[in-house]
């Protein structure tokens, strides 16, 4: 048979993940996982004002690390028969670059400011900017959100941009272009990182950057102006045009070649988001909503332009053509903290520990804690007169996008332990994926199924059965512990030629589902019941900040739920 290998790599939060994999079997024949260890230690990162940076070395490091351990762990003769390499990575998660697209934290002189660094996909600095975007947006004769929900994030690519140039007079000097992570870290491996050649994600820039065929390229520089002077002119040094995923960047440069130790002719794919990877890694199919869980989560979904092109779906992030698998629209719609969260109340219980007792006990509850809390609260029966948690800890993604939201716990009384609290957490989260699966439908976009992919998908039964139950819907795991990089895997199969398109490589290179929840109906029935006050506290929390800052605009909540 014959043997060519294709490696996918796939940036997280946390780690960088390599994966290598036989393109004609799917046999996942290596793989190893690299964490970035200046973000391992809070460097760059201020979580009071919601500031997550990472700095370009770290990418570059533990790439570098994983994709040679991975390789060391493969067939020896797999080394030598790498014919394709696709990178996926958060996003946004833009990063201000010279002329040669180097990041500025790359220079000497700025190695240290975080300005000059990725800023990461969670980072919410840019709330105003991305107000001054949605209001100029909708007195504009030309509305540049509209495939993007009708509200623009601070979570995206021109949000942080301007925030950025406002707040760092270096960065503005030196700044002259941007790149996302996923552009550039292909763009590297190609060794040639110039920002007016280098091929630009379709995923990237039509989801957060505002791209699309009807405007031409990007918004216009006459928007871009109005909205900020410090924008005029970047326009022309940022892109007109992208590229789907299954197209090659280029190929691997001699320097990174010899670092991995692999041939000189091997292709580099045009990167594309996490998600966006992970859904073709789960064998995506058309009205099937694929849920990237972990930290946070990303909701996938694609469908034939020619049904459903046409509509203007509201409060998602964005709908674009070849986003996901090339030839159909891509729709993408998500949380800003899932997992996130439970890792929040743990660190809430066990900080005291480590203040009282110590690092050792610490580590050591803390390794134990979740897992338990998870057994105690599957144990605990789902009642009408449960515990309400609202999921905006790290404001809300969708539907409607709006950051500066924050969460909420209601309905405490003395009785009220942590495994309850826990267990209104986890529903909290499921919640909110319900409101997204009810506002693709009630878009007029409908969801045939449900596929998870993630950490959380592949941990926790509790969460999932939890899920499966608000949803009332059976939910799908994906069968790979690295559904990310075996997409990249399957795109790197594209780029390089194995494959003709994307569904092939899916056929030949999936790994299958492992698990499937079904709902049960008795809980299904009371958390319908729950979703409603869910709704209702969600209005009341939202009105509370209008009430706040925005006070013409108050909405009763009995009008609203």
């Amino acid at each position: 048979m014959k043997q060519d290998y294709v490696i996918g790599i796939d940036f997280g939060t946390d780690s960088v993940r390599a994966l290598v994999v036989n393109a004609h079997t799917g046999e996942q024949a290596g793989t190893a996982v690299q964490e970035y260890e200046r973000w391992k230690q809070g460097k760059y990162c201020d979580a009071s004002q919601s500031q997550f940076r990472q700095h370009p070395l770290d990418y570059l490091e533990s790439m570098e690390r994983a994709v040679i351990q991975a390789l060391d762990n493969a067939p020896s003769e797999a080394r030598n028969l790498v014919r394709g390499i696709s990178v996926d990575t958060t996003g946004s998660t833009p990063v201000a670059v010279d002329k040669n697209g180097t990041p500025l934290a790359l220079l000497p002189e700025m190695s240290e400011d975080p300005n000059g660094m990725f800023i990461l996909w969670k980072d919410h600095t840019a709330n105003a900017e991305a107000e001054e975007i949605n209001r100029l947006a909708d007195s504009w004769p030309e509305n540049y959100i509209r495939f993007v929900g009708g509200i623009y994030s601070s979570e995206w690519f021109w949000a942080k941009i301007l925030h950025t140039l406002r707040a760092d007079p270096e960065v503005l000097e030196k700044a002259f272009s941007w790149v996302e992570h996923c552009d550039w870290v292909s763009a590297e491996l190609t060794g040639d990182t110039d920002p007016l050649k280098l091929k630009r994600s379709r995923c990237a820039a039509g989801h957060k950057a505002l791209w699309h065929q009807d405007f031409d390229g990007l918004p216009s520089n006459d928007f871009l102006k109005k909205l900020d002077p410090l924008l005029d002119g970047l326009r022309d040094r940022l892109f007109d045009t992208t590229e789907t995923s299954d197209k090659p960047m280029g190929r691997i440069s001699g320097k990174w070649a010899q670092k991995f130790g692999i041939p000189v002719d091997t292709v580099i794919g045009v990167g594309a988001f996490d998600a966006h990877m992970g859904a073709v890694g789960a064998l995506i199919e058309p009205y099937s909503l694929c849920k990237v869980i972990g930290t946070s989560t990303c909701d996938m979904l694609i469908a034939p332009n020619e049904e459903v092109g046409h509509l203007l779906i509201k409060g998602i992030c964005g709908q674009v053509d070849g986003s996901i698998i090339p030839g159909m629209l891509g729709m993408e719609a998500g949380q800003s903290a899932f997992g996130d969260i439970y890792a929040w109340f743990g660190k809430l219980v066990v900080e005291p520990v480590r203040t009282l007792l110590g690092e050792e006990a610490a580590k050591e509850i803390a390794a134990k804690l979740i897992p338990h809390l998870a057994e105690q609260a599957g144990k605990l029966p789902v009642k009408e007169t449960d515990i309400i948690a609202v999921d905006w800890l790290n404001g809300r993604r969708t539907p409607d996008a709006k950051h500066t939201l924050k969460g909420g716990i209601l309905g405490l009384n003395l009785a009220s332990d942590s495994p309850k609290i826990f267990k209104a957490l986890v529903e909290s989260t499921a919640f909110g994926s319900k409101s997204i699966v009810e506002r693709f439908r009630s878009e007029g976009v409908p969801i045939n199924e449900v596929i998870a992919i993630g950490g959380v998908a592949k941990k926790s039964a509790f969460v999932m059965q939890t899920l499966a139950d608000v949803l009332n819907m059976p939910i799908k795991v994906a069968a790979s512990e690295q559904a990310c990089a075996l997409g990249a895997a399957m795109f790197a199969a594209v780029a390089s030629g194995i494959y003709a398109t994307l569904p092939e490589a899916q056929q030949a290179m999936n790994s299958g589902f492992d698990a499937v929840y079904q709902p049960r109906q008795k809980e299904a029935q009371i958390y319908e019941q729950l979703y409603q006050k869910y709704l209702i506290s969600g209005a009341f929390l939202e009105n509370e900040f209008l009430k706040k800052s925005e006070p013409a605009a108050v909405i009763p909540v009995a009008d609203t739920y």
